[in-house]
C-alpha cells in the first residue's frame, strides 16, 4: 500500500539522536541536499509500495530521477539509504513529540501531549508512519538495531509511570515493554488497514483516548484509565515547527515561505517538464496519488507565486487546469535541477509528452 500525501523525552532519546546524527549526513550545498531528499523520498515510496526486502537501487534511482553514480556518492548501499530514510523519519517524529512532552509537568499530561503530537505527525505523513511502524521491521541489521533502540527509549519513558504508583504493588519494567508493544501493534494494524478501518479513512488521532487509557492503566489504575477514554486530545500547537515531508534545502533569498519538501519539489519539477499540465497530469508525473493533496500543493505554490493556472478556473466549468511555472518558479526549478560537473540527468520528455510515472 502506497499512502502519499509522506518526547522532553528522556536523556536516552536525546543520546539516541546524537548517536545517529551521522546517519543523516549533513550536506555541503543546497543542491546536494535536494538531490539527497529526492533519493530519501523515493526510498520511502518504494518501501511503502514493495516492502523493505524488495527495494533495489535501480528502482530508487528511477523513481528519484538521479544517476546510479550520485546514489553511491551519497550512500554505501541500499540498506544505508533505508537506514538514512528511517533515521530521518524517526528524528522528525521525535522532534514533534519532544516539544509536546516538554510543555507539561506531570508524567500523565506529558504523555498525552507527546502521543497526540506523534499521532498528528503520522496523520500528516502517512508514508513516513508506515516506514516507522510497519516497514522498519523488515529492514537489515542496522535498521533493526535503530528500531530496537527507539523502542527501548519509548519503553523507558512509559516506565516512568512506576514513580507515580501509590499502591505497594509496583509493576516491573516488562510492563512498559508490553504497553509499547501493544500501542505499536494497534498502529501497525491501522496503517495496514487490517482492522477494517485504514488510517486514510479515520485519523490515527482518533485513537488517542483509547491508547492513553491502555498506557496509564497499569500505573494509575482503572479509574483514571476510564477518564482517558472520554478526554479529547490536547490541541496541537501552531505550525511554527511543522514537520517536513522530507529534508529540505536552505531557502534562497527572495523565496521566503517556500517549503521545499520532497512533494513540492516533485510538483515543481513535474510542471517544469510538462507545461500546461492538468492537476491529474501533474500528480501522475510527480508520483502523487491523492488528488486532494495535489490540489493543496498547487494552491500553496500558486499563493507563493511559483506557479500560475492558465486553464479552467473560477467560472470556467469543464475546462481542466493548465499549470505553468512563473518566472520565479522557473528560477527555483532550475536551481533544484542543477547538478555538479559530470552529474547531468538524462534528457527529460518534451513539454507535451504524455505524463509518465516511474515505479521502477
Amino acid at each position: 500500500m502506497l499512502a502519499m500525501g509522506n518526547i522532553k523525552l528522556t536523556r536516552s532519546i536525546r543520546s539516541l539522536s546524537r548517536a545517529h546524527r551521522g546517519v543523516c549526513r549533513s550536506t555541503r550545498s543546497n543542491v546536494e541536499e535536494i538531490q539527497r531528499s529526492r533519493i530519501l523520498g523515493a526510498m520511502a515510496e518504494e518501501v511503502a509500495m514493495r516492502g523493505a526486502s524488495s527495494v533495489t537501487v535501480a528502482r530508487v534511482i528511477a523513481r528519484a530521477g538521479v544517476s546510479r553514480r550520485l546514489f553511491y556518492e551519497l550512500f554505501a548501499d541500499i540498506e544505508d539509504c533505508f537506514l538514512a530514510t528511517f533515521a530521518w523519519a524517526i528524528d522528525q517524529a521525535r522532534a514533534q513529540a519532544i516539544d509536546a512532552y516538554a510543555a507539561q509537568d506531570s508524567w500523565r499530561e506529558a504523555l498525552r501531549g507527546a502521543l497526540a503530537a506523534l499521532l498528528r505527525f503520522f496523520d500528516e505523513q502517512p508514508l513516513l508512519a508506515q516506514l516507522c511502524v510497519v516497514h522498519a521491521a523488515g529492514g537489515g541489521p542496522r535498521v533493526l538495531e535503530l528500531r530496537s533502540q527507539t523502542i527501548a527509549a519509548l519503553c523507558e519513558v512509559v516506565d516512568g509511570g512506576r514513580a507515580h504508583i501509590s499502591s505497594s504493588r509496583v509493576p516491573g519494567p516488562v510492563v512498559a515493554e508490553g504497553v509499547v508493544g501493544a500501542v505499536l501493534a494497534v498502529l501497525y494494524t491501522r496503517l495496514l488497514g487490517e482492522s477494517g478501518t485504514s488510517a486514510e479513512e479515520a485519523p490515527l488521532l482518533e485513537l488517542h483516548g483509547e491508547l492513553m487509557s491502555l498506557i496509564v492503566l497499569p500505573y494509575l489504575g482503572t479509574s483514571i484509565a476510564r477518564k482517558e477514554l472520554d478526554r479529547p486530545p490536547p490541541p496541537g500547537k501552531p505550525k511554527a515547527r511543522a514537520a517536513e515531508a522530507l529534508p529540505q534545502g536552505r531557502q534562497e533569498p527572495g523565496q521566503r515561505g517556500a517549503r521545499l519538501t520532497y512533494r513540492t519539489v516533485q510538483v515543481l519539477r513535474a510542471i517544469g517538464e510538462l507545461p500546461a499540465g492538468s492537476n491529474r497530469e501533474v500528480a501522475e508525473r510527480a508520483g502523487i496519488v491523492d488528488q486532494g493533496q495535489i490540489s493543496k500543493i498547487l494552491t500553496r505554490l500558486e499563493y507563493q507565486g511559483l506557479v500560475v493556472n492558465r486553464g479552467g478556473s473560477g467560472t470556467a466549468r469543464g475546462i481542466p487546469n493548465a499549470w505553468w511555472l512563473t518566472e520565479r518558479g522557473e528560477q527555483l526549478e532550475q536551481q533544484l535541477a542543477e547538478r555538479p560537473a559530470g552529474e547531468r540527468e538524462p534528457r527529460r520528455p518534451g513539454k507535451r509528452d504524455a505524463p509518465t510515472h516511474q515505479s521502477g
